[in-house]
């Protein structure tokens, strides 16, 4: 195999970006990023910490984060699993980038920058629904904001390319595996069925 080892060999490899690639880096939320990102209600968000790299999904019925000022994003987190793998990293090492998505968009928008978790009662107020608050809110501080290439959503079809689900393997599967059997696959399916999408604040 023919490793490529250094920064000299792997730019001499791919070449010189293009202008547009190279300027469309803002270090604060432009008015056409920060309208951009305020209507998505589905993003990736990426940490590293001490035990690695970790990415979650962070998705909502309104928008996903709500933008602070052009330089503040504010990212409610919800009920989930109680891994809390992102928010450990981010305890200990506060890098993070988003990417944001907007179904039938082939934009996606990257926020590279750094997070700081609150359980701030009043802030954590300012999110709720349905007389329930999120356990914490991520406060971002932007450093870098752009747009993706549109390549990657349009070679895989994300949104033209219909319902590409069927005969995926279950979660219940996945984790009977993973579990050595210890968790029983064809109960778990049947019993997500029936909670997946409830008390989801």
């Amino acid at each position: 195999m023919d490793w490529i080892t250094d920064l000299p060999g792997l730019e001499a490899h791919y070449g010189t970006p293009k202008p547009p690639a190279l300027r469309k880096v803002a270090h604060r939320l432009t008015p056409a990023y920060a309208e951009w990102i305020a209507q998505s209600r589905f993003c990736v968000l990426t940490t590293v910490g001490p035990a690695g790299t970790d990415g979650s999904p962070r998705g909502d019925r309104e928008p996903v984060v709500r933008v602070a000022d052009a330089e503040t994003l504010l990212l409610p987190d919800w009920q989930g699993n109680e891994r809390i793998d992102s928010l450990r990293n981010i305890v200990a090492d506060g890098r993070l980038s988003l990417i944001f998505f907007i179904a039938g968009s082939t934009t996606a928008i990257r926020v590279n920058g750094r997070g700081r978790l609150t359980a701030d009662e009043p802030l954590r107020a300012n999110f709720e629904r349905e007389g329930k608050h999120p356990r914490t809110v991520l406060v971002i501080r932007v450093e870098e904001v752009y747009s993706q290439c549109a390549r990657a959503l349009q070679r895989s079809a994300l949104w033209t390319g219909g319902d590409q689900s069927a005969g995926l393997p279950t979660v219940g599967r996945m984790l009977e595996e993973a579990s050595g059997a210890e968790i029983d696959g064809a109960a778990y399916d049947a019993e997500r069925a029936g909670r997946a999408h409830l008390g989801w604040w």
